[in-house]
């Protein structure tokens, strides 16, 4: 563990910590849950869906968390290790902690699979161990110039374009399709086994751009120009990513998916990763509207920690207790199974977020 600096920009920890608050929400099942409670109109109905992965070719709201993570991790990167730099940390330190570091997560999101299929198992999917590989890639690039960075990351949506196109595996070479294509093949020479929503492992190498580009904007933010020009730039970026990702997909050059991290999806979701931050950064940063931010600032600080308690202890103990005295109770006032569920699943969130903010409150940062 660690204490608090107090050189920390609000935006960024805000950004996490809105990411951090759907995650932990959804975790406790609360969004499910509204696919049932929600009435049968196509407004609510359509908006409730917004908080679920799109089922192939498309894009939800939900669908941007997993960049959203990624690239504000990219923007922390740049602006942590610029710090052990400028105390004198060696390039080599920096690698070890950082090699470290992935493989701490590497192995957190191994375990986390386990936990959730309650076995034993082997599998690549978790976005910790995906998230790991980015770290590690990210790094290595990291002393390279922005343009190079910005080159090596289209690089890697070009590989990810030919492997999926190109490989011509028998039985494999069907571009888009869910357990047809490449990313399905590495997944049983890895695993021995595919995912059955469509997930694949090599998603680590396309969303790799997510944290090269977080870390660009990381070096903006610490460059000499002025908050407004800094702005402007994330805003025009932001709208061409989402202009360009959103048009390839229109064209039917390729599709935006998902689970499959195609280059559309990477380029779309990472204009909106710009527009929401930029936006963000103004009102925080720039206008300088704080106070209602620390809600979500105090679980932006541990994010990984909460993530992981949140799907262990959380998952595993806290709701059977909490609901061994939420439904209890509310049964006895004969009140409805779904405001019964809602009641426990919204305490479970608010234990999480005390536990935040209590960590916040003694200034400790827990480091994994």
């Amino acid at each position: 563990m660690a204490r608090l600096d107090n050189e920390r920009l609000v935006s960024i920890d805000l950004f996490r910590g809105i990411v951090m608050f759907l995650l932990l929400a959804e975790h406790v099942d609360i969004f499910y849950l509204l696919t049932f409670v929600a009435p049968e109109k196509p407004f609510i109905n359509g908006l409730v869906k917004q908080f679920f992965h799109h089922e192939w070719h498309g894009m939800y709201f939900w669908d941007l968390i997993q960049p959203y993570f990624t690239f504000i991790l990219g923007v922390a990167m740049a602006l942590s290790i610029n710090r052990r730099w400028n105390r004198g940390e060696s390039y080599i330190q920096t690698f070890k902690h950082i090699s470290f570091r992935s493989i701490i997560l590497f192995v957190l999101g191994l375990v986390l699979s386990c936990c959730v299929r309650q076995k034993l198992v082997w599998e690549l999917w978790n976005i910790l161990t995906i998230l790991s590989l980015n770290i590690f890639i990210t790094f290595l690039i990291l002393r390279f110039r922005n343009s190079t960075k910005l080159i090596f990351s289209f690089s890697l949506l070009l590989i990810t374009e030919i492997l999926y196109r190109f490989s011509a595996i028998d039985g494999f070479d069907q571009l888009f399709v869910k357990g047809q294509n490449f990313g399905t093949f590495i997944d049983l020479v890895l695993m021995g086994k595919t995912h059955p929503a469509g997930w694949v492992f090599i998603n680590f190498l396309p969303t790799t751009a997510h944290a090269i580009w977080g870390v660009v904007v990381g070096n903006l933010l610490m460059s000499q120009r002025n908050a407004t020009e800094k702005l402007k730039i994330l805003l025009l970026f932001g709208i061409v990513g989402v202009v360009v990702g959103h048009g390839i997909d229109l064209v039917n050059i390729s599709p935006i998916n998902k689970h499959l991290s195609t280059s559309p999806f990477i380029i779309a979701s990472g204009g909106w990763c710009l527009i929401t931050y930029a936006f963000l950064y103004w009102l925080t940063d720039i206008k300088g509207y704080q106070k209602w931010a620390m809600a979500f600032v105090i679980i932006g600080i541990n994010p990984i920690f909460i993530y992981i308690f949140s799907r262990t202890i959380g998952k595993m103990w806290l709701y059977e207790t909490v609901a061994m005295f939420t439904k209890g109770l509310l049964r006895q006032l004969n009140t409805s199974e779904g405001i019964t569920n809602l009641m426990t699943y919204v305490t479970i969130l608010g234990l999480e977020w005390y536990l935040c903010y209590w960590l916040y409150k003694k200034r400790i940062l827990i480091k994994i």
